[in-house]
């Protein structure tokens, strides 16, 4: 059985660090969407004030398989 995939780009920001941002990032995706198989790291940036870093933030490319529930949608059709 073949499947199709979508990605979609998030940005998740810690406090704590560039982890703890993936995995609330990948934790919140996983709330939304279905099928959330992988994520890839793409950006990370430190936030800074005064000389001390206050927050660490990524953003990913999150992959996740579409349903296939459902027959396709005939749009002529009112």
């Amino acid at each position: 059985m073949a499947s199709v995939a979508r990605i979609t780009t998030i940005s998740s920001r810690s406090d704590v660090s560039f982890e703890d941002a993936v995995k609330q990032g990948i934790t919140r995706a996983s709330e939304t969407l279905r099928g959330v198989e992988g994520a890839w790291v793409k950006d990370h940036v430190v936030n800074i004030k005064d000389g001390a870093i206050t927050s660490w933030q990524v953003t990913m490319e999150v992959t996740f398989v579409l349903d296939d529930a459902g027959a396709a949608v005939d749009a002529s059709s009112d």
